[in-house]
């Protein structure tokens, strides 16, 4: 196996300055909570709202990208969106992708049996549709892929080290969604916000540790994101007519997701850890990189 820090080739002076991360917060949340605020206020479901929804979703791209222009100009943006497109990463990191939160859910669904003595629901959308919709919906997530994962984690990992950034980022990648719990007809709505923001810290230490796997890929990211969204609901989560955003009403399931995504996430952070010392730092392009030797 190839070293697991290929993403981390970079030079040392671009590595000691992880500056942008509080203007690309600050201006991505502000951006998309004017978006999704209304939504929240008094929009119904509509053409309007509906594309309030994803401008308030590519937010973090847009402004990932905005301030990479400003400080790396474009061979810098090129360098950012070079990392979207395939390079060479192994197909079992396509597999890992593709099928973490199905064996999440799958173990879910097992303790459950195990715990009750019966099954719990399972989702009513036919499987073989699901590989059609991630396949449709990956495009979509480099609109917050090149943010969260592209400009912040490289910077934020740089100043504190890849498990810490990818808790951080989690964490915040879970607050930004907090508007759409008071949308109407969101699927988030009423859920409980703090099994929700459980749920996204682990995810996001999954998905870091898929980032750095694959020398910094983000097309792996994006269909990680996919999966993620679309095979969730094959053993639903959410508690039907939940009202209490800030409680912590929640499913058996929804609690049993949280454990076994924390298991994974334990294991990815003690890997991180031990590794750390391997990649020195170095997890920012420097301005003309490209992606290349990407992946073990």
């Amino acid at each position: 196996m190839n070293p697991p820090d290929a993403a981390a080739r970079t030079s040392p002076s671009a590595a000691s300055k992880p500056a942008g991360v509080p203007a690309f917060l600050a201006i991505t949340y502000a951006a998309s909570w004017i978006c999704w605020i209304p939504m929240a206020a008094f929009m119904p479901l509509g053409p309007a709202s509906q594309v309030l929804a994803l401008l308030g979703t590519i937010t973090p791209s847009l402004v990932a990208l905005w301030l990479t222009s400003r400080s790396k100009g474009s061979a810098g943006v090129r360098a950012l969106l070079d990392r979207v497109t395939p390079g060479h990463v192994a197909a079992r990191w396509y597999v890992f992708a593709l099928g973490y939160t199905v064996a999440v859910k799958l173990a879910v669904a097992l303790i459950h049996r195990a715990v009750t003595g019966a099954w719990p629901r399972f989702g009513e959308t036919p499987w073989f549709i699901i590989p059609f919709a991630i396949a449709i919906s990956t495009p979509v997530q480099a609109g917050e892929e090149i943010g969260w994962r592209g400009f912040a984690l490289p910077r934020l990992a740089a100043r504190f080290g890849l498990a810490p950034a990818s808790l951080m980022l989690g964490v915040i990648w879970a607050f930004w969604h907090l508007p759409l719990f008071f949308v109407g007809w969101a699927d988030k709505h009423g859920q409980s916000f703090f099994l929700y923001a459980l749920q996204v810290t682990a995810l996001s230490v999954a998905f870091a540790w898929l980032y750095v796997r694959t020398g910094g890929s983000l097309l792996l990211c994006m269909l990680l994101h996919a999966a993620v969204n679309n095979s969730k609901d094959i053993v639903p989560s959410v508690t039907p007519g939940a009202t209490s955003v800030f409680g912590l009403q929640a499913s058996l399931v929804a609690w049993l997701t949280v454990a076994v995504l924390w298991a994974c996430a334990a294991y990815f952070l003690a890997w991180m850890a031990r590794t750390e010392s391997q990649r020195a730092g170095g997890y920012l392009m420097s301005e003309g990189d490209s992606a290349a030797g990407r992946g073990p």
